[in-house]
């Protein structure tokens, strides 16, 4: 009987947990690029990371890229990154940019405030810049937050930490409910679109095909259509397209999967179907990605990380 080798473990890119500073409670931190600058090197922050906290950064000065899951964002003062756990994330270069960062963990939030502020969503979008309207608000709100936060033992640790749940929970609402997030869709998504999102979540390793989405909804392809052209931007095909291709890039980039297992995965019939679909979307096909995307870090460098 012929036994089939089992493959090694994937070396999957390292999570990032949060860690609280000394001398401060657990659940969030709130500092500056020039104390990250302090406490972490450049070559650590530009490795790949999947951080398992939250992250809002929002500069004062100066110019900074990021790139969240294989897509660059520039970052300008007046707008606002959030990285949501789960995430990967590259830093940039910090030397001429300035500003704040705050990290906390999802239980720092009670549960009618996550819902409210959409938390767990996987398509919210990364960098913000918010209007006249919203900005000085924004600004306020980050401001009380850091200032509380060093004014750690001035209050009892219940007080304090109820403190800071409430200043956090006011920042990530208003992040959440801007008047008109740039770069967003023109409308909220409805019902159609969101009920199209979470069955494209649970099936795009199934399907790709925009009429098995409408078969299993109930709604014409028509309707799917509209709904995320409406609600995302794109077209409903894009839209699937678009998280089968990141999922691919993560597998690919860190993971040391084969393109064979990894089309398995993803549910095409066979690799070659799957370079053809990788390489018509990125331009590129899978082991060029991989090898240009590892190319990138420094394999020898030690993880690290906003917080540790």
């Amino acid at each position: 009987m012929m036994v089939k080798k089992r493959h090694a473990a994937p070396r999957e890119i390292p999570e990032l947990p949060f860690a609280a500073p000394a001398g401060t409670p657990a659940g969030a931190e709130v500092l500056s690029l020039a104390e990250l600058r302090g406490r972490v090197s450049p070559a650590a922050l530009a490795r790949p990371q999947r951080p398992d906290f939250h992250q809002l950064l929002t500069l004062t000065s100066g110019e900074l890229r990021q790139t969240v899951d294989f897509t660059d964002h520039t970052l300008r003062p007046g707008s606002w990154l959030w990285v949501r756990p789960g995430r990967v994330q590259q830093w940039g270069d910090l030397t001429h940019a300035d500003g704040a960062l705050i990290l906390f963990r999802q239980d720092m939030l009670d549960a009618a405030t996550a819902a409210a502020a959409r938390v767990d969503d996987p398509y919210a979008p990364v960098v913000c810049t918010p209007g006249t309207g919203d900005a000085p608000a924004l600004e306020l709100a980050a401001e009380h937050l850091r200032h509380e936060f060093r004014a750690f033992g001035q209050l009892p640790l219940e007080a304090y930490m109820a403190v800071l749940r409430h200043l956090l929970a006011v920042l990530v609402l208003r992040l959440a409910h801007l008047t008109v997030p740039a770069g967003g869709p023109a409308s909220e998504p409805d019902e159609i679109c969101l009920r199209f999102r979470d069955a494209v979540e649970r099936n795009f390793t199934r399907t790709r095909r925009v009429e098995d989405y409408a078969r299993i909804l109930g709604y014409s392809a028509r309707t799917l259509a509209r709904a995320t052209l409406n609600g995302a931007g794109l077209s409903a095909k894009e839209f699937v397209d678009r998280r089968v291709v990141l999922e691919a890039k993560r597998l690919l980039a860190h993971s040391d999967r084969t393109a064979a297992q990894i089309s398995d995965q993803l549910g095409f019939v066979n690799p070659s179907q799957f370079s053809k679909y990788f390489l018509h979307r990125v331009g590129r096909s899978p082991i060029d990605f991989r090898d240009t995307v590892r190319g990138r870090q420094a394999p020898h460098e030690p993880t690290g990380g906003p917080n540790g």
